[in-house]
């Protein structure tokens, strides 16, 4: 696959918003708690881009590779505190959003990181799952191996 329009060259001032609310998410969510949603959330959606990103970016901030792969199986993987597990499944459930966030759930979440950081995180929900839907249609690709 080629890649196809280059959205930051042809609509630089949209682009820099996400960018803009990205950067502001990264200030806001602790690590690696934002990249842990960011690669689960880009597994979900496919986007290679991002799970190669993120991936590479728990590694480099010294997350242990096994616990990087376990990602996609973390309800299985005794590797993610109970904070992790909490945002991984808000993650899934904001991403997936037919089926909502149970009531059970945003308790949870709200119990855990209270009102802000509640807020904080669905924001960081939010942004990479707009990252994906701009990699993915226009057929970003990752540095070469």
């Amino acid at each position: 696959m080629t890649q196809r329009i280059d959205i930051s060259s042809l609509v630089p001032d949209g682009y820099r918003k996400v960018i803009n609310l990205d950067g502001y998410t990264a200030q806001h969510v602790e690590e690696p708690l934002g990249d842990l949603i960011k690669l689960r959330a880009s597994q979900i959606n496919g986007c290679t881009f991002c799970v190669d990103m993120h991936s590479v970016d728990l590694q480099s901030a010294g997350v242990p590779v096994r616990k990087v792969f376990s990602v996609i199986t973390w309800r299985e993987s005794e590797w993610f505190t109970p904070r992790e597990r909490v945002a991984l499944e808000l993650t899934e459930a904001v991403t997936l959003i037919q089926g909502g966030v149970s009531d059970e759930l945003y308790d949870r979440a709200l119990a855990e990181f209270g009102d802000v950081g509640l807020a904080d995180l669905i924001l960081a929900i939010a942004t990479i799952n707009v990252w994906n839907r701009i990699a993915i249609p226009t057929h970003l690709k990752p540095p070469a191996l």
